[in-house]
């Protein structure tokens, strides 16, 4: 595993691609995994990544000026999103080149839709899917099962490409691992 500095933090994640740059104080939860050209930085304050969370390419993480970025565990956040001083609860999806600025805070079970942003200080309460710019609640609805399995899904294909695969989805063990998956989630309820 790289060396990113003594302000970084690594709890055994399951891939990190040797484009991602991460400095600053920042701790990366187990099984979570940074994608390609993934940057995280914390000058002040810091970032946290949680378990099985996926930080996928082209994503940028950073501090507020008075806040920390915190990501709650099995979450996705998606391709292009910037990330910027906010707080996202478990299990959440931000979709694709989505802004989240300082002190918003996003609760858990929810989906930020793509191309969102949500702007300085927003508060979103679990189980609220959100759209638009600035993003509003549009629906309530508990996405914290079908977020979970898309975080499974990254985490399996994370620990594929930690060995070389990158055609997990090929594999009767992945099936196996997502049906499981899928069983344990169902039955929790």
């Amino acid at each position: 595993m790289r060396d990113f500095g003594p302000g970084v933090s690594l709890d055994n994640p399951a891939f990190i691609h040797e484009t991602a740059l991460v400095y600053g104080k920042v701790h990366i939860g187990e099984g979570a995994s940074l994608w390609p050209y993934v940057v995280i930085r914390s000058e002040m304050h810091e970032v946290r990544i949680g378990r099985r969370t996926n930080i996928q390419d082209f994503v940028m993480i950073h501090v507020g000026n008075e806040t920390p970025t915190l990501i709650g565990d099995n979450c996705s956040i998606t391709h292009h999103c910037t990330i910027h001083g906010a707080e996202i609860g478990e299990n959440c999806l931000i979709g694709i080149n989505s802004t989240l600025m300082d002190g918003s805070r996003i609760g858990r079970n929810s989906i930020v839709a793509g191309h969102s942003i949500v702007t300085e200080g927003t508060v979103i309460p679990e189980n609220s899917i959100v759209a638009g710019a600035p993003a509003r609640v549009i629906k309530t609805r508990d996405s914290g099962i079908a977020n979970a399995m898309n975080a499974r899904f990254y985490y399996e294909n994370a620990l594929a490409y930690a060995k070389g695969d990158h055609r997990v989805t090929e594999r009767e063990s992945f099936r196996r691992a997502m049906a499981e998956e899928m069983k344990a989630l169902t039955a929790a309820e």
